[in-house]
């Protein structure tokens, strides 16, 4: 499917993508291209959906500290890996 931006920069997504992922998105840019992801009204209602019962029994809180931590440790590690290449 392709799509072009209007004078304001919007992209408009027909009605059957609308019904099948929702009207809220993730833009991510990535280097060679730039993709869409649906965003769920409930993020929780879809990881859950996706791991099923992986996670039954743990606290929201406690994984979402332990998400950042492992997102700080990974950029702190890329940050080293940048400047050990300069």
């Amino acid at each position: 499917m392709s799509k072009s931006t209007d004078k304001r920069g919007r992209i408009y997504l027909p009605k059957e993508v609308r019904e099948r992922f929702g009207d809220r998105y993730r833009i991510v840019e990535l280097p060679s291209h730039v993709a869409l992801f649906p965003v769920d009204p409930d993020p929780l209602t879809g990881v859950r959906e996706a791991v099923g019962d992986a996670f039954a029994g743990a606290d929201p809180d406690e994984l979402k500290a332990d998400a950042r931590a492992a997102v700080a440790r990974d950029a702190a590690a890329d940050a080293d890996d940048g400047e050990r290449e300069e």
